[in-house]
């Protein structure tokens, strides 16, 4: 097999992009008419079907007229009108008026129906969208085929780019219009017309969605997006809650959120033992609208959980917004005034070029008339002259030569009926010569004249706007009136034990399940290695060998039983498979210190806010000094005994406070005990848990020291051991 080298930059040139063109082009971005080329395609079919007047026809019907333009086969170009449809809710202003199951925007789970029982036809608005178009106003190309003509742009009277949300994912780049109120996007544009450089935030509040919810307004946010055409706004579901049935009922939601999507996040929540206060969720949406019902238990604080539950399910949504539109055949990210701006000149070359039509419509109508009032001077020498003409062919020729006028008069003349060649008839026609006359003056000034030009443009928009304005289904809230969820005020607080065992399994029993049970179940040969009274809004540092510390919420983490064999602590935490746990310190304010102990007898004291965090991160590297293996961990709030046990049975107390703070976090520390070349330190322990008889013995005031040899009778004394 023999290859053929060739450059990458060449095989991207001829292969790559072609394909990259034409989707950016001709499939995913939307262009300045709001309408991507499936949209245009299918509506023009429609409107030449004739279904912006009379009855609906079967969608079938439709996708199969569509593939005359569109081939990319029924199931996609049916899908593309479901989405049109008023049925479907994706549009603020749909296209297509319905009648059968359209699905649903908000529902993810909802199927539409086939087209074969569904039936559709244009709606009122596309009398805007389609208005003058067989007057040239906008480019007609040829269809795939060669075969028919179809519209590259349609010459929508309104900025639909604006009033109707758009999706798409092209190569190397996407675009995400959201949409606006359509009386504002008037209103805006009005003054967008009047004065360029008019304050856009005053006419146009915000975006507004067809499944309405709530937005929440930050001015900075929204005059970004204003400005630029890219940023987030958030939008929220609108609720109320149902005293009697004990219930909150979302009856509206985001709209780039489904009922499913949220339900499922409540389930796992409620899985997770963090929704208490919820006992059941299910969709009750019906022919009356959206309807997500969420039943309490009784005590429920309604403000709390839905303080919870917008941040932590989608009833609180953003929405990118990305103005990527194309202009010319080129994608452009453009702010509001910018696409205002190419809209108003599309807009306006759309009527330029209706009013070039119709002064050319009105001027050859005006050539016919002036050859007829020609013939009125002599009727019957016009008679004359096609009577004594004995060829078809030259009547024509004759009567030109008898009258003096062209061709294209002398044929209209002579396509007059018989009946009709009287004085009454021609004087009829002729008096509409100085009208159209009057009426060719008046256009062509219009057509001179790019101020009057906008003044069309202003009457026609104040006419959309009262015709088909409606009011804002999205209700604008002020970011600061919303109330921002902070997770303290939100967790239950009650009094736990915590245990690990030496297999690293961990469990968090609250007091009233161990009176109930205490006795622990554990794997064969574990045994518990640390226990702690702590409470439910304690945060856990579990420090391993590898010198980091994996931090973790202790509410995070489901209550077990002692008949449980709780939680596998490293595959919580994803820990390293070589990780082993050396201490763990549970604390709830990050107030007091910890203290290092190492087996070549140094000891570090680090002050346990060294590993707070504001990012609230979840595993920090370089906890404590790797210089010596770490042989515990101990947490104290104030300064304490201690009593430090060597491998050659020595044992040394000391108080902490004579152990310097340290300011870094891997610091090696200060020698403590005094060790032999073989020894190294085993273990440190508070005093009162070694059960020393006379600790005084042990205790030394300067540091370092060597201790002093176990007694007997202190070592026949129970010892507890924490690992």
């Amino acid at each position: 097999m023999s290859y053929i080298k060739q450059p990458i930059t060449q095989t991207l040139e001829q292969n790559y992009m072609p394909y990259a063109m034409s989707v950016i082009i001709s499939r995913a971005i939307p262009e300045i008419d709001g309408f991507k080329p499936s949209h245009r395609k299918l509506l023009y079919t429609m409107y030449k079907m004739g279904l912006l007047s009379g009855n609906r026809t079967k969608s079938a019907n439709v996708v199969g007229q569509t593939m005359k333009l569109n081939p990319h086969g029924d199931a996609a170009i049916y899908e593309t009108l479901v989405r049109l449809t008023e049925g479907n809710n994706a549009l603020l202003h749909p296209f297509v008026d319905s009648k059968g199951n359209f699905g649903k925007q908000y529902s993810r789970d909802m199927a539409y129906a086939a087209s074969r029982y569904t039936e559709v036809k244009l709606s009122d608005i596309c009398s805007e969208v389609f208005s003058d178009i067989d007057k040239n106003t906008v480019d007609f190309v040829d269809n795939y085929d060669g075969t028919m003509q179809e519209p590259s742009l349609l010459p929508t009277r309104f900025p639909n780019i604006l009033v109707n949300p758009s999706q798409g994912i092209a190569v190397g780049m996407a675009s995400n219009l959201c949409s606006f109120n359509l009386k504002e996007i008037c209103d805006t544009t009005v003054a967008y017309l009047k004065n360029p450089k008019c304050d856009i935030a005053k006419t146009l509040i915000a975006p507004d969605f067809s499944t309405g919810a709530e937005l929440i307004y930050d001015a900075d946010i929204i005059n970004e997006i204003y400005e630029t055409g890219r940023g987030s706004i958030k939008v929220r579901a609108k609720y109320s809650y149902d005293k009697k049935s004990n219930c909150i009922d979302i009856t509206e939601i985001p709209y780039t959120t489904t009922v499913e999507a949220i339900i499922d996040k409540i389930i796992d929540l409620m899985k997770q033992g963090k929704l208490r206060e919820v006992s059941d969720v299910r969709d009750e949406t019906d022919l009356h609208g959206l309807k997500l019902t969420i039943d309490l238990k009784r005590g429920a604080d309604i403000d709390k959980l839905m303080a919870f539950l917008f941040k932590f399910t989608p009833l609180t949504d953003t929405f990118g917004c990305n103005f990527n539109i194309l202009v010319g055949s080129m994608p452009k990210v453009m702010g509001i005034r910018e696409i205002l701006y190419e809209w108003t000149a599309f807009r306006i070359n759309c009527i330029k070029r209706l009013l070039a039509f119709d002064i050319q419509k009105k001027s050859d109508r005006l050539h016919l008339l002036l050859g007829l009032e020609k013939i009125l001077l002599d009727i019957d020498k016009a008679i004359k002259i096609i009577r004594n003409t004995e060829r078809e062919s030259e009547v024509v020729q004759n009567l030109m030569d008898g009258f003096s006028i062209d061709a294209i008069q002398a044929e209209y003349i002579a396509e007059i009926k018989l009946r009709n060649i009287n004085k009454e008839y021609i004087l009829k026609r002729i008096q509409d010569i100085e009208n159209i006359i009057d009426e060719i003056s008046s256009l062509r000034a219009t057509l001179g004249d790019e101020a009057k030009i906008k003044e069309l443009i202003i009457k026609q928009l104040k006419e959309i706007s009262k015709k088909y304005g409606k009011p804002r289904r999205t209700t604008v809230i002020e970011s600061d009136k919303v109330e921002e969820y902070v997770e303290e005020q939100f967790i239950e607080d009650y009094n736990i034990t915590v245990f690990l065992t030496r297999d690293g399994y961990f469990k968090k029993i609250t007091h009233a399940s161990l009176r109930a049970a205490s006795e622990q179940k554990l794997k064969e040969n574990d045994e518990i290695v640390y226990s702690l009274d702590t409470v439910n809004k304690s945060e856990m540092l579990v420090f391993t060998d590898k010198s980091t510390v994996y931090k973790a919420k202790t509410h995070e983490i489901s209550d077990c039983k002692a008949s449980q064999l709780g939680e596998f602590l490293p595959a919580l935490l994803d820990m390293d498979d070589d990780e082993n746990v050396s201490g763990i310190i549970m604390t709830t304010d990050y107030n007091g210190y910890a203290l290092f102990c190492f087996e070549n007898g140094k000891m570090a004291k680090v002050n346990i806010n060294a590993y707070a965090t504001k990012q609230n991160r979840k595993k920090l590297a370089n906890a404590y000094s790797d210089a010596s293996p770490l042989v515990k961990v101990l947490h104290f709030n104030e300064e304490v005994d201690l009593a430090a046990l060597s491998s050659n049975n020595k044992v040394l107390v000391f108080n902490t406070s004579s152990i310097a703070l340290k300011s870094t976090r891997n610091s090696q520390g200060v020698n403590v005990i005094k060790l032999r070349k073989t020894a190294v330190l085993s273990d440190v322990k508070r005093t009162e848990d070694m059960k020393l008889i006379d600790a005084k013995y042990y205790k030394t005031k300067n540091i370092p020291a060597s201790g002093c040899f176990l007694r007997k009778e202190d070592s026949k004394a129970q010892q507890i051991s924490l690992f």
